[in-house]
């Protein structure tokens, strides 16, 4: 659709801390309700032309899954026909093709398989997805950090040790909670056993990182359960861990189950948010154990492989997407499908996908162009919800500035102690770290705000 956007003033930090920290998550910005229809699509040779092309991110989208987990809002669709899959992988290799042509001459440092659950793929689907880059892409996994996301039910012996062979060296894996109880509270059919059963395979490919996903925020979790799945995921000695607080959002199943119970009692009181005091036991459970915070969510192990090496920044590498839902990002425009999270949105413009035409692949469509603010704030945004921070004379660099100059918004932070000012880096204290969540949003540009809002989500 397209939004008229009407802008709207900033709100105050110190208003946004009178509420709940759990705002919005940025791991993006701007986030795809932002986007809209390209009108005339881009061609993809003429937005790569101008940008460097030696280190490039390349994600592959793999949008299929078991099961719809009661808390997702990705783009992913549970237990497709077997001949959609492999449909897809067709038209996954027309677009990797059709990009890679349109790239001209590139190099990739970086690659992962995200989802839905790329896992759900049999082992025969997986290599012929390694073999398809390895066909049209400037890639050498085994000397490049290489990713795939997987779920516990997914997981075997053989997916493991293909993986390993063909370079993926770091396994991501949703386990969201050790108690059944928990997980079930979160619509995810899932047994301890299966996930031990995981744990052990990943390990015996002898993949180097294993990182395993926990959620707070669950109906009936205490602090003393979240911690015992915390402990109980030490004993695996994941190379890293991640702590999510869990959002229930619109059209997903438990956004469904709440908003029914909503109609049912519409005088209810105000649900207590104990998401807070869940994140500061679990952080500091890690920290006791010898992990380094590296942001809100995400915690390295000591023992981690390059446990010195900076987390990856989109801001700096430039990210080529292949697959229905997977994004790519040029310094001046951020580029996709269109996006969905109802079933039959998700599954529309997936059939919208499988009948693309490889010469299709080589426009972009959907999406958003970044002015001058917006690449400002989305530098700031992603360099400041990270540790170490946001390096100042690389913001000069890139803007011309000095960063408090271009965003004088930031020196709230120091107000309310959630940052600290150093003649090189604005830093989160641990304060700004727990309020990642709201600081991101605030950042956010009106105008993007705006356009978030008119979007219509179904």
């Amino acid at each position: 659709m397209n939004a008229v956007v009407h802008e709207t003033a900033a709100p105050r930090l110190s208003d946004l801390l009178r509420l709940p920290p759990y705002q919005a998550y940025s791991y993006s910005y701007p986030h795809k309700t932002a986007y809209r229809p390209l009108q005339p699509p881009r061609s993809l040779r003429e937005l790569w032309a101008g940008e460097p092309r030696d280190a490039l991110f390349l994600y592959l989208h793999v949008p299929f899954c078991s099961y719809r987990c009661g808390f997702c809002n990705l783009f992913a669709l549970a237990r497709p026909e077997p001949a959609k899959v492999e449909r897809y992988l067709q038209q996954m290799e027309l677009q990797l093709r059709a990009t890679a042509q349109a790239l001209g001459e590139h190099r990739f440092v970086r690659f992962a398989i995200g989802g839905g659950t790329p896992s759900y793929l049999d082992a025969a689907q997986l290599r012929r997805l390694f073999d398809m880059v390895e066909r049209h892409a400037d890639i050498d996994l085994h000397a490049m950090p290489a990713g795939i996301e997987v779920s516990p039910e997914t997981v075997d012996a053989d997916k493991m040790r293909l993986c390993r062979e063909r370079g993926i060296d770091r396994v991501s894996m949703g386990i969201q909670s050790f108690s059944e109880a928990e997980v079930r509270a979160l619509v995810r059919p899932q047994q301890r056993a299966t996930v031990e059963q995981a744990i052990a395979a990943i390990r015996a490919a002898g993949i180097a990182t294993l990182n395993l996903d926990l959620i707070y925020g669950i109906a009936g979790q205490t602090v003393a359960s979240f911690l015992a799945s915390i402990d109980s995921a030490l004993e695996h000695r994941p190379e890293e861990l991640y702590l999510y607080p869990l959002y229930v959002r619109p059209l997903t199943g438990l956004g469904r189950i709440e908003a029914k119970a909503g109609a049912r009692l519409p005088l209810q009181a105000e649900p207590i948010d104990e998401r807070l005091a869940l994140y500061q036991a679990g952080r500091d459970r890690l920290l006791a154990a010898g992990y380094q915070q590296v942001s809100m969510r995400m915690f390295r192990a000591p023992h981690a492989p390059d446990v010195a090496a900076p987390v990856y920044c989109c801001q700096s590498d430039g990210m080529v997407g292949i697959g229905c839902g997977a994004r790519s990002y040029t310094s001046s425009l951020h580029y996709s499908s269109e996006y969905g999270v109802a079933r039959r949105s998700v599954a529309e413009i997936l059939e919208h996908y499988l009948e693309r035409d490889e010469a299709s692949f080589a426009l972009a469509d959907y999406g958003i162009a970044l002015g001058e603010e917006e690449r400002r704030r989305r530098h700031a945004i992603q360099s400041l919800l990270i540790r170490p921070g946001l390096d100042r004379a690389d913001y000069r660099r890139r803007f011309g500035a000095d960063c408090l100059e271009q965003l004088p918004q930031l020196r709230e932070l120091f107000e309310h102690g959630l940052a600290v000012e150093g003649e090189t880096l604005i830093e989160l204290t641990d304060a700004g770290l727990a309020r990642a969540d709201t600081i991101g949003p605030w950042l956010a540009s009106p105008g993007i705000v705006q356009r978030m809002r008119d979007y219509r989500l179904d």
